[in-house]
C-alpha cells in the first residue's frame, strides 16, 4: 500500500479525534467518499471565511473570520453525510466534520498568525480531544 493508502487506513480506523488540515482536511475528504479538485484561486493568500455551522470545533468564533489558506487543490465535493461548518466565496467546503466521529477539516491554517482566531479552533480542537 502506498503512503495516501496508508494514511486513509488510518483516517478510517483510528479512534482517537482528528484535525485536518489543507491536505489533511483533503484526504479525510477523499477517504469518506468526497472528492478534491484544483481550485480556482493557486497559492496562498488571505480568504474570508463564512463560519456557517458554529458547532463544537468552529464554536466562539465570528461570523466572518479572514483565514490564510493555499487554494490551488480543495475539497470540491463533501463525503456523504459530512456536514459543511464553512465555506468561503471562492472555495463551498472550507471546512467540515464527520457526521457521528470527532474527525474535522479545515482547507485554511488555524496555527499561522496570519489566521484569525486560529487559537480559538485550535483550543476546542483540544477541548474535544480533553472530553474524548
Amino acid at each position: 500500500m502506498d503512503r495516501i493508502g496508508n494514511c486513509k487506513q488510518y483516517v478510517r480506523e483510528i479512534k482517537l479525534p482528528i484535525l485536518g488540515i489543507c491536505l489533511g482536511h483533503q484526504l479525510i475528504a477523499e477517504t469518506f467518499g468526497g472528492a478534491v479538485g484544483k481550485g480556482a484561486s493557486g497559492g496562498y493568500a488571505h480568504v474570508t471565511v463564512e463560519i456557517i455551522e458554529p458547532d463544537d470545533i468552529l464554536r466562539g468564533m465570528a461570523p466572518t473570520i479572514t483565514a490564510w489558506a493555499s487554494h490551488a487543490d480543495e475539497v470540491s465535493r463533501l463525503p456523504s453525510n459530512f456536514v459543511k461548518l464553512a465555506r468561503s466565496a471562492i472555495c463551498e467546503i472550507e471546512a467540515m466534520k464527520h457526521p457521528s466521529k470527532p474527525i474535522y477539516g479545515v482547507q485554511w491554517h488555524p496555527e499561522v498568525a496570519h489566521t484569525e482566531a486560529g487559537n480559538t479552533l485550535l483550543l476546542n480542537f483540544l477541548k474535544i480531544c480533553d472530553e474524548y
